[in-house]
């Protein structure tokens, strides 16, 4: 795991010490634990990164497709011989099981760097239209800014088109979560990003994360998280008039028709939500059942999160692991609190940790019935490994459900009907929607509708972030 830096930022293809030393713990969320330390950056170094970034920009936009083909190539060449320590490192921060670490989480990673290496080969960067060209050009130096839940996989996705399309970049990860992205900076490194091209420093949100967002010399802002910091963000990005790409939050709905599988498809809803403790944006975490049905979807969604083993991220039998932190379980376990207190039955798990465990942020895989999507569970992201049940009337009422929701990352439809499954998802507001637990192309455009953000990412799409177009007239002859 990579460690050695992480008092250190890499600015200018080098590790140097912040200019105002402060050290942050970084805390083992299975056992409490502190495990290191990481460096917390200020207003100083943003200002150095920049510098470097804007110093490499022109000569790195410059390069020839082969030549940026080829450095991704020895990227991911790097990345796969790390792979293992990739999940290893976001296992030991994060908390996520050691298997699903590597195989999901530090695999997604490697997934989107190949797929940006494939969409460069064939990228159609000019075009003509008449007599005028249409050149789509790198747009500058790249903010990223990446939240801890799915580290590799969120940085990758970002990282991986700017490189791609000649950019130069800034990149603050969470600082909940740092050690996956400094072993990133080194396979980077390995590789021969040039200097300045890629730039890393670790902070909190007010001390790096808004000093970038404002910053006159960043072109454009990659923003994933939570919708309130992202609207915080986009705030602070207005007076330089700068793009801002954003993927926020998420309440994704999953209505189950009324002919599809029961069984099937409320277990498969709960393994999903479960999955990564619940912590992923796009998880499925309102499953909307025909009412007749409910108490059959509760029996049968308390038999799925029962057989969940919740515990040691280390063990090989262990399914669910802890939530990130303390302020992240305060959070959830408030959450719960007050769906009791608005009258949803509990029909699994509920407040506090898991029996037998005594130490580590767990919470039990929690299932809430008969849940009114007007209560506070049904609508405010819980980011914790906690489902609910909500009952609908007939499909327009399930669809009317589905889209009543500030938020529109994602939706699920299931039934054995393809064709009637294909014309629900028509009807839902929300930017990726998964028929039958279908999973996502890494080709495909990672994104949200409402206050889930706006752009998108992942292939051809997350290109189109870091490019400005540009119309030369009289190019051709008439």
């Amino acid at each position: 795991m990579s460690k050695i830096n992480a008092d250190k930022f890499y600015i200018d293809g080098a590790w140097v010490a912040p200019i105002e030393p402060r050290l942050l713990p970084v805390i083992n969320p299975a056992t409490e634990a502190v495990i290191g330390q990481v460096a917390l950056g200020s207003a100083a170094d943003v200002d150095r990164a920049v510098k470097a970034a804007r110093a490499a920009f022109p000569a790195y936009a410059a390069t020839p497709r082969d030549e940026r083909i080829a450095l991704l190539t020895r990227i991911v060449d790097i990345y796969k011989r790390r792979l293992g320590e990739m999940g290893a490192a976001i296992s030991e921060e994060m908390g996520a099981p050691s298997g699903m670490a590597t195989k999901m989480q530090a695999a997604a990673g490697m997934a989107h760097l190949r797929t940006a290496l494939d969409v460069l080969k064939t990228f159609p960067f000019e075009e003509s239209m008449g007599t005028t060209q249409i050149v789509r050009e790198a747009i500058g130096v790249a903010g990223m800014i990446t939240p801890w839940n799915w580290p590799a996989n969120q940085i990758a996705c970002k990282i991986g088109p700017a490189l791609a399309v000649g950019c130069t970049m800034i990149l603050k990860p969470s600082e909940i979560a740092p050690y996956s992205a400094l072993l990133l900076a080194e396979i980077l490194h390995e590789a021969g990003v040039p200097k300045g091209v890629f730039n890393l420093i670790n902070g909190d949100g007010p001390g790096v994360g808004a000093v970038m967002a404002a910053h006159p010399g960043i072109d454009v802002i990659s923003f994933t998280g939570s919708t309130r910091a992202g609207i915080d963000v986009a705030i602070k990005a207005a007076p330089t008039v700068k793009r801002v790409g954003q993927e926020l939050g998420g309440k994704s709905p999953n209505i189950i028709l009324d002919d599809a599988d029961l069984a099937k498809a409320v277990t498969q809803g709960v393994q999903a939500v479960m999955r990564n403790s619940g912590q992923s944006c796009n998880a499925p975490t309102r499953m909307l059942v025909p009412a007749a049905k409910m108490a059959d979807a509760a029996a049968i969604a308390k038999s799925a999160a029962e057989k969940l083993k919740v515990g040691d991220p280390n063990a090989t039998d262990t399914d669910v692991g802890p939530v990130v932190s303390k302020t992240q379980w305060d959070k959830i376990q408030a959450l719960i609190a007050s769906g009791i207190k608005d009258g949803a039955t509990v029909a699994v798990g509920g407040a506090g940790r898991p029996d037998g465990l005594t130490k580590g942020y767990y919470v039990k895989p929690t299932v809430f019935s008969g849940v009114d999507n007007a209560m506070t569970i049904a609508r405010e992201e819980i980011f914790g490994p906690v489902l609910v049940l909500i009952p609908y009337k007939d499909e327009a009422d399930a669809v009317r459900i589905a889209n009543d929701t500030d938020l529109g990352l994602a939706a699920y439809v299931q039934s054995a009907d393809v064709e009637r499954a294909k014309r629900v998802a028509r009807r839902l507001r929300a930017g990726m929607v998964h028929i039958n637990g279908a999973f996502l192309e890494p080709r495909a455009p990672f994104g949200g509708y409402k206050q889930s953000g706006n752009g998108r990412e992942w292939g051809r799409f997350g290109f189109e972030e870091y490019l400005e177009t540009k119309a030369v007239a009289g190019w051709s002859a008439g």
